[in-house]
């Protein structure tokens, strides 16, 4: 975890603070299991329950450093902490950790991590929503230019963008709905699944109480296709990111300055260039994003352990789980936060969609020509042409836009009208099925239709 890209709530849940809490909880937990059950004394688990909240509440530096001796001799971080733990609960803490095993105590912390991780980004993702959401009707009816590999295509609304990536987002919201619910398992079965020494009870106890699901079938640990699952839908979430930031570092691109990152009083943008107004943010994200995206292969490699388990995926969860959660929930909080903020400009957005000539509307225009009886290869024959005649011509001092092109052609004044033909390059007409869409996407076509109607 960088500091720098590091949010307080995200990162505490993968200190050591929480990690020892949550393993408390655990044994806790499988004590006062154990004590109904009649395997232990009643009293030693409440014990055990008060005694070591007691030591967990408030872990200090000094405690933090006693772990870390423990562990240093004993070569096992479970072990460290159980001992340190037994040092305030006292006698009883023989009660602790029986039947056992440092899996199911470490496999079950992580699910609990993960589900409050999720959370946070489930929630990160509805403020990415809102804010999409808000700008998309604010622009519903801002015309602009839709662009295919880069080049102007057809007219479009920027609000129905901006709905394409909030119908995404809701996507990736419903994709970490599913990942939570596929890493939110408990799993304490003993040293190799089968419960030699636990009644299954206890673990379903357990999982009951933490809000997780019980793992059918476990090894020595949980198997790790859910963890799989649950990186790659952080990968796809990530690629959601980048495709809505290199839209708007393209947008704010000098040539195009349809919109732009919100500059800020006192912002500097270049340290030689006073002028620079730069997509740092977005460009930012574009990079974090590729830091999330880089945890889905090793855990998809973590899948294979050996047998019923090795260690070779815990270095790797180790590293990933903290570094990709806490990259994307500052990713999406950049992000929303940004997509807030945003300035937009209609009047460039306007004049980007008028400065090839009108030649933006020969899709609408070739129909035209074919409802007027030209066959369709004649059609696109003539349309193509009298474009490329006013591509070719533009800045030049007798450049004639495409309507003049068009209407100075005997194969189509002859034919159609010129009413028709202002009506297919109006580039509003692109726009009549805004409230359709925007009922698809949001539920409601929105103000801006109800307000149309009135």
């Amino acid at each position: 975890m960088v500091p720098r890209y590091s949010r307080p709530e995200m990162a505490a849940i993968w200190a050591p603070e929480n990690r020892f809490r949550i393993w408390f909880e655990i044994e806790a937990l499988a004590c006062e299991a154990m004590a109904e059950l009649g395997d232990i004394p009643k009293e030693a688990a409440r014990i055990i329950r008060e005694k070591g909240a007691e030591k967990v509440r408030v872990i200090t530096q000094a405690d933090l450093d006693r772990i870390d001796e423990i562990e240093r001799e004993t070569r096992h971080d479970v072990i460290a902490f159980l001992t340190w733990l037994a040092e305030g609960i006292g006698p009883e803490s023989r009660f602790v950790h029986q039947g056992m095993t440092s899996s199911d105590v470490l496999d079950t912390c992580f699910s609990v991590q993960l589900t409050q991780a999720a959370d946070l980004l489930i929630a990160d993702v509805d403020a990415v929503l809102l804010a999409l959401k808000t700008r998309a009707f604010e622009h519903k009816h801002t015309l602009t230019i839709g662009r295919s590999h880069a080049i102007h295509a057809e007219p479009t609304s920027f609000g129905l963008k901006l709905a394409g990536h909030y119908a995404e987002f809701a996507r990736n919201r419903a994709r970490l709905v599913t990942a939570r619910a596929e890493v939110a398992v408990a799993m304490v079965s003993g040293a190799v699944g089968t419960f030699a020494h636990l009644d299954p009870r206890v673990e379903e106890y357990m999982a009951e109480k933490l809000g997780l699901a019980v793992e059918p079938v476990s090894t020595q640990v949980i198997p790790r296709d859910r963890h799989a699952a649950f990186f790659c839908a952080l990968g796809v979430v990530a690629s959601g990111i980048e495709r809505l930031a290199v839209e708007v570092r393209h947008l704010q691109r000098s040539e195009v300055r349809e919109a732009e990152e919100f500059f800020h009083a006192g912002q500097k943008g270049s340290s030689a260039m006073p002028h620079k107004r730069n997509p740092v943010l977005s460009e930012n994200l574009t990079g974090l994003a590729r830091v999330v995206r880089a945890a889905v292969v090793p855990a998809l490699e973590n899948v294979a352990l050996w047998h019923e388990r090795d260690i070779s995926h815990s270095s790797v969860e180790r590293v990933i789980a903290p570094d990709a959660t806490v990259t994307l929930d500052f990713a999406l909080g950049r992000l929303s936060g940004m997509m807030e903020k945003l300035t937009v400009y209609p009047e460039q957005m306007l004049a980007n969609l008028e400065s090839l000539g009108g030649v933006v509307h020969s899709g609408e225009v070739l129909l035209c020509l074919t409802r007027a009886g030209i066959l369709r290869e004649d059609a696109y024959r003539i349309v193509q042409r009298n474009a490329m005649a006013t591509w070719t011509r533009l800045g030049h001092a007798d450049a004639k836009d495409f309507r003049t092109n068009l209407l100075a052609d005997p194969e189509v004044s002859g034919r159609v009208a010129e009413a028709e033909l202002d009506k297919a390059m109006d580039a509003r007409a692109h726009l009549k099925e805004l409230d359709r869409l925007f009922v698809r996407v949001f539920g409601e076509a929105g103000p801006a239709a109800l307000s149309r109607a009135a």
